[in-house]
């Protein structure tokens, strides 16, 4: 199974949210073995899940509150998301890391909080190229996903997504190969295992994020431990993200 999710992160205003979302939907047939996702801004989420209605697209959101409701101002619960329409949510994303402080307990309790209201949260882990060149990538990326999914029960693999970013290779310059790619993905895979059971483990859904694109998805996607992709900016052109999802069709 594949999963091929699309982060808009903070761009499109109403229509032309809208109108990507017409053209992704319109271009994407129903593939048995993959699911394609697209996270809009929260503002423009029930415009979105009202353009792609009937069709196999799924909608996501990009964060949530862990807290049911409350004064909490400017954030968004998970109750309000599932009532658009949303099916999935992005959590503990690299940016909301580095330029709003979330930490890996923040994570979790959202995670909790996610499966609780019935939406499956795409948990995302990744190291920094410091963290890399020390040699401390898996360190970092075992902290996270330990610590962000700790006690976070699921039924079935269904339930959780996870997203491997190597921070490093986002709109840096630099790229991490397809073999880069696998072993994180192996060593995501082995904790899993460890949490989750062999089983549900070996299904988890792990997505590669780090800067996927139309002319390295081919081989990245045909990694073993590679499940999908966290689409950034080639989400953004209905033209590059539909070619990413024959890509997952292929490998699937």
């Amino acid at each position: 199974m594949m999963l091929i999710a699309g982060n808009w992160k903070m761009n499109t205003d109403v229509s032309s949210a809208v109108e990507l979302a017409r053209d992704i939907a319109e271009s994407v047939g129903r593939h048995p073995n993959v699911d394609v996702v697209i996270c809009p801004p929260a503002v423009n989420l029930a415009d979105v899940a009202r353009e792609i209605d009937g069709s196999s697209v799924v909608l996501g959101a990009q964060n949530m509150h862990f807290k049911d409701s409350g004064a909490f101002t400017g954030e968004i619960s998970a109750s309000m998301l599932t009532a658009v329409g949303c099916r999935f949510v992005i959590l503990g994303h690299s940016e909301r890391r580095q330029f709003f402080g979330e930490t890996d307990e923040g994570v979790n309790l959202k995670a909790k909080q996610a499966i609780a209201s019935g939406l499956i949260p795409i948990v995302c882990v990744g190291e920094h190229l410091s963290e890399r060149e020390a040699g401390q990538a898996e360190e970092v990326v075992t902290r996270q996903v330990e610590r962000g999914l700790h006690e976070v029960s699921v039924s079935d693999h269904h339930a959780l997504v996870v997203a491997y970013e190597p921070v490093w290779a986002i709109g840096t310059g630099h790229t991490a190969t397809t073999e880069q790619a696998q072993q994180m993905h192996a060593h995501i895979r082995t904790l899993l295992k460890k949490l989750y059971g062999d089983a549900v483990g070996a299904s988890i859904l792990i997505l590669y994020g780090g800067s996927m694109k139309p002319d390295n998805a081919d081989d990245l996607l045909r990694q073993p431990d590679v499940n999908g992709g966290l689409i950034g900016g080639a989400s953004l052109r209905s033209e590059s993200f539909i070619s990413i999802i024959e890509s997952a069709v292929r490998a699937a």
